[in-house]
């Protein structure tokens, strides 16, 4: 709009700069450690667009990738604080605030990532979702953000549990995950993602486990060559925000805002499902050997994780759900 104070008026003028910064009445910040070129960052991207159209531009909606808010955990108490934040993050690093939702990460839960929605749309997982929203303060909006298979990413060639012996593997910060990998044989070493690559680089780690189109996102394959299909966990994964904040927002933004996001998660998971065949012919172009193992001896490995972390009765809770059950 071509105006001016001399054309409109001083007091014309300032009406409409009035007028703008009231039209933006709420910010959504939406973060996520994943590269702009992520599937799950450009499902955000159409969303941010749906949610500032359907609100008439009452919400302002930023997106803020490669963890340029800060890490998953950093973030995560930011949103405590009570900031406009929505963090992508996995269960596990919800977990420490509410046990039961770490059953989420945890391994060989599921054979395909379609049967995660049984699990989400139960009765069980409502329950633990405003369970964590009343003791810590987080409100998990949804949880239907595939991101991926996670797979053993390693400098050496992995065929069974007994090669992972001595091997350094970064894993994501959260008792599950880190439970997950020492018990399929390898030494977990917890670091951010950002982290990963020069590490790699740098020899302080050997390896890590994670799925296709997070680890071609940060190139990866440039600096460990061998992948191991090991399908250890369907990374799912939900965006938390801040049950305050949430509360504090009229009636209708909400439903807009969970709507929207629920729609983007959704269109994030056909993406990331329809880019990891891409993903991985990229990177054999690129010389990354791809191996398939026998999963039998990692799923035997693992099985002990659900009790050391304390997710056998969750199991239990959720079993009428699990595709055992179905």
């Amino acid at each position: 709009m071509n105006v001016t104070l001399k054309t409109l008026g001083l007091t014309t003028a300032l009406a409409l700069v009035a007028g703008v910064v009231s039209a933006q009445e709420f910010s959504l910040n939406l973060s996520t450690s994943q590269t702009l070129q992520d599937p799950l960052v450009i499902a955000m991207q159409g969303a941010e667009q749906r949610i500032e159209e359907r609100s008439e531009g009452r919400v302002d909606v930023t997106i803020y990738p490669s963890s340029q808010l800060g890490e998953d955990n950093d973030v995560l108490e930011q949103i405590r604080n009570g900031a406009p934040i929505a963090a992508l993050v996995d269960a596990g690093r919800l977990a420490p605030l509410h046990a039961e939702l770490g059953i989420l990460a945890a391994p060989y839960l599921v054979d395909d990532y379609t049967q995660y929605a049984a699990i989400t749309d139960s009765p069980v997982y409502g329950e633990w979702v405003e369970e964590l929203a009343e003791s810590s303060g987080i409100r998990l909006l949804n949880y239907n953000w595939f991101q991926g298979t996670r797979q053993m990413i390693t400098k050496k060639e992995i065929t069974a549990p007994a090669d992972l012996s001595g091997v350094r593997v970064r894993t994501i910060d959260a008792p599950s995950w880190i439970a997950t990998v020492e018990s399929m044989g390898a030494t977990a070493a917890p670091m951010a993602w950002s982290e990963v690559y020069s590490a790699l680089q740098l020899g302080a780690i050997d390896g890590a486990e994670a799925q296709l189109t997070g680890a071609y996102g940060i190139k990866l394959h440039e600096v460990a060559t061998n992948i191991a299909l090991t399908n250890h966990i369907q990374l799912f994964t939900g965006l938390a925000t801040s049950q305050a904040w949430w509360e504090s927002l009229p009636e209708d933004i909400r439903t807009i805002i969970d709507e929207e996001l629920k729609a983007a998660g959704d269109e994030a998971t056909r993406m990331t499902v329809e880019r990891l065949g891409e993903v991985q012919t990229e990177m054999e172009a690129a010389g990354v050997v791809f191996n398939e193992v026998d999963m039998a001896p990692f799923r035997d490995a693992t099985a002990s994780v659900y009790e050391e972390v304390g997710l056998v009765e969750a199991r239990e809770a959720l079993q009428p759900y699990l595709p055992s059950a179905q």
